[in-house]
């Protein structure tokens, strides 16, 4: 089972809320999610990211691969030296 760490949409049309989630990368964008880790969202001036970082890192020690948007919101979080460790 491949998984992810990625953003799955919230909200309202013209009103975006993302939270940050680890899912199967079977499934579908918004569907079924293995665990919550955070939040991101665009419309605060500033940007909200909130993210649990342990578990971030827990995650990506078991093998979850990161999106690039996750990647990024996570480099903007101050959350940079993550690596995937045997």
């Amino acid at each position: 089972m491949a998984v992810k760490i990625r953003l799955a949409r919230y909200g309202a049309r013209h009103r975006p809320f993302y939270r940050i989630v680890v899912s199967d990368s079977r499934s579908p964008r918004d569907g079924r999610f293995i665990e919550k880790l955070g939040i991101y969202d665009p419309l605060q001036d500033p940007p909200l990211i909130q993210v649990d970082r342990d578990k971030v890192e827990e995650w990506v020690r078991k093998g979850a691969q990161l999106t690039g948007a996750v990647a990024g919101l996570l480099k903007k979080a101050g959350i940079q030296d993550l690596k995937h460790k045997s």
